[in-house]
């Protein structure tokens, strides 16, 4: 009922976003003169920022063409390269980049966004860097006698990509997939898999929750995970190929951070107002940018969704060496020669000072050479992987580290 009730809400706010959009068209018509009188411009722009908060939105596009190195324009080609049910592989490489490039999988976070937030990651480390994205599945697309996918799963399908890239590539988890990445890592170097990657950058990630709580791991714990399984899974409408899986919908993920930051997203879009209305379209355009990729959310598996809370908010599983994978337990002490790079905001209200941290203290027979932490200084939960601040002030450390321990 929650699904389809929302559906038919966003059909609704979907046409009025239409002709909202109709409206503002009009009045913006050179040819009419009531756009340049009275309260036509102010009208004009409230509809605009209507029609844009509620208009149809799809998977958006990388949209990656080219990139500069050196004062010099390289056109980049983008592939998917490797393709499951729940995920693919896509690849990114632009031209002019010497054979020895280093490989690197950039690891997107399951948490409701398509891959495309880290666009302005892969925009950057492509610059220098053959790189690899996973690119998750909408789950509401998956048609359910493809099976399930949970957090095993998730782990296999790294590991099975590293397998696909080669030897001696890189590995960097931005936010979420920080634990699988590691866990991936440690099951790898248990086995003396050649495949394990040289090198492991978690970014933001909740690595050990305990360390400097914050909203967001106060809403996970305060709640048993009955909760979550009877109040925020929901069953994907006929309307979908995936009709009858559960999931976490991504459009409850996106109003539980929308939430935590509601002023602020109330003032992005009144200065969007401002600057239409005064006709700056260039400001309004960053705005409009910025929120055509955060309002574009995807639906994740139940399982995963309930597994994620279980072992990493809940349980704490992986700090605690309580960590399973397919029925194994996991020893982050198989980690000997992945080197670990810990890269933490200071301020971000997603992932405490501490939590990604952590997981430079359960690799102990790892060479302290190995290992290194980064804090970005004035930097929030979105600045560690998009923004300028990322571009010139992280992404070099990054890049230095995976030249420091190639394989």
């Amino acid at each position: 009922m929650l699904y389809s009730a929302y559906e038919m809400h966003r059909q609704m706010m979907n046409a009025a976003s239409t002709w909202a959009q109709v409206g503002a068209n009009l009045l913006s018509n050179p040819a009419l003169p009531m756009g340049y009188f009275g309260l036509g411009p102010a009208m004009a722009s409230a509809l605009k920022v209507f029609a844009h908060v509620y208009e149809e939105r799809g998977k958006p596009a990388f949209g990656i063409d080219a990139v500069e190195v050196g004062g010099e324009l390289f056109p980049v080609h983008e592939d998917v390269v490797f393709e499951k049910p729940f995920g693919s592989l896509r690849h990114f490489r632009r031209e002019g980049l010497p054979a020895d490039a280093p490989k690197l999988l950039i690891v997107a976070p399951m948490s409701g966004h398509y891959a495309t937030l880290l666009r302005g990651t892969v925009a950057r480390m492509v610059q220098n860097q053959e790189v690899w994205i996973t690119d998750w599945a909408d789950a509401k697309m998956v048609p359910l006698d493809r099976g399930l996918f949970d957090l095993d799963d998730y782990i296999d399908y790294l590991i099975e990509f590293l397998h696909f890239i080669g030897e001696g590539t890189h590995m960097l988890a931005v936010c979420q997939p920080s634990v699988p990445a590691f866990v991936a890592a440690a099951v790898m170097g248990a086995a003396g898999d050649p495949y394990r990657p040289a090198s492991l950058t978690m970014m933001g990630g909740p690595i050990d929750t305990r360390a400097s709580p914050t909203s967001v791991n106060d809403v996970a714990v305060n709640r048993p995970l009955s909760w979550f399984a009877n109040n925020v899974i929901a069953t994907v409408p006929f309307t979908y190929p995936g009709a009858g899986r559960k999931v976490y919908p991504g459009f409850l993920q996106l109003a539980g951070f929308i939430s935590m930051n509601l002023e602020s997203h109330m003032q992005s879009h009144y200065q969007m107002f401002q600057h239409l209305t005064l006709g700056d379209h260039e400001s309004a355009e960053a705005t409009r940018k910025f929120y055509d990729e955060y309002l574009s959310v995807c639906d994740m598996t139940a399982e995963f969704y309930l597994q994620t809370i279980h072992h990493v908010f809940q349980e704490h599983s992986l700090p605690r060496g309580k960590f399973v994978h397919r029925d194994k337990a996991i020893d982050p002490d198989a980690i000997r020669d992945t080197a670990l790079l810990a890269i933490e905001g200071e301020k971000d209200d997603i992932s405490g000072i501490g939590q990604t941290k952590a997981a430079l203290g359960l690799a102990p027979h790892l060479p302290d050479t190995m290992k290194k932490y980064h804090l970005a200084k004035d930097v929030g939960h979105y600045g560690i992987f998009n923004g300028s601040k990322w571009r010139n002030k992280i992404a070099p450390v990054v890049e230095d580290w995976i030249r420091a321990n190639a394989r």
